[in-house]
C-alpha cells in the first residue's frame, strides 16, 4: 500500500478530528498535512501494538493540541457554572435521520465553545478517550476534564435549545 493509499483511506476521518478540535477549516487542513507528514516520517516507529488508524489518530490529536499551545492560545475553559446532575438522554424512537441531524447541530454548537472545552468534549464524545487520557493529553487534571465535559455538554444543550 502506498502513502497515497494510506492518505486516501484515513484523511477524511483525521480531518474531521482536526476540525472538531481546532474549529477552523484552514487550521484543520494544515495540521492534517503536518500529522500525515510526521506519521510517514515516523512510520518505522509503528510497532503494531494498536491499529494503524489508532496510532495515526494519536499523532493527529497531539498535533492539534500542540498547535493550540504554539499559537499561544491558552486553552479556554467554561467557568462559573454551577454543578449539576444531568439525566441521560432517552434516544429511543429516534430515526437515523433525526440522530444525524442532532449530531450536525452538536458539531455546529461545539464551534461556539471555548477551545479547551471544545477539545475535551470532542476527545471524550467523538474520539472515545477517557478522562484520564484527556487529562494526560491536555496536561490538566482528570477532574477538570470531567467538569469541562459536563459544562460543555450543558452549554451545547443550551445553544441547541435556543
Amino acid at each position: 500500500m502506498s502513502f497515497y493509499d494510506v492518505y486516501r483511506l484515513y484523511s477524511r476521518a483525521m480531518y474531521n478530528i482536526c476540525l472538531r478540535l481546532l474549529g477552523d477549516r484552514n487550521d484543520a487542513e494544515d495540521i492534517l498535512q503536518e500529522a500525515f507528514a510526521d506519521a510517514f516520517l515516523k512510520i518505522d516507529d509503528f510497532r503494531f501494538e494498536s491499529t494503524f488508524g489508532a496510532w495515526l489518530k494519536q499523532i493527529v490529536v497531539y498535533k492539534c493540541i500542540s498547535s493550540l499551545r504554539k499559537r499561544k492560545i491558552e486553552l479556554e475553559f467554561i467557568e462559573n457554572m454551577e454543578d449539576y446532575d444531568m439525566p441521560e438522554d432517552d434516544n429511543t424512537g429516534k430515526t437515523e435521520q433525526e440522530a444525524a441531524l442532532m449530531i450536525e447541530k452538536v458539531k455546529k454548537a461545539m464551534l461556539q465553545l471555548p477551545s479547551g472545552s471544545r477539545s475535551v468534549f470532542s476527545l471524550y464524545l467523538f474520539e472515545g478517550y477517557d478522562h484520564g487520557e484527556i487529562a494526560e493529553i491536555m496536561q490538566i487534571t482528570e477532574s477538570t476534564s470531567k467538569s469541562q465535559y459536563m459544562r460543555a455538554r450543558q452549554k451545547i444543550k443550551e445553544i441547541i435549545s435556543s
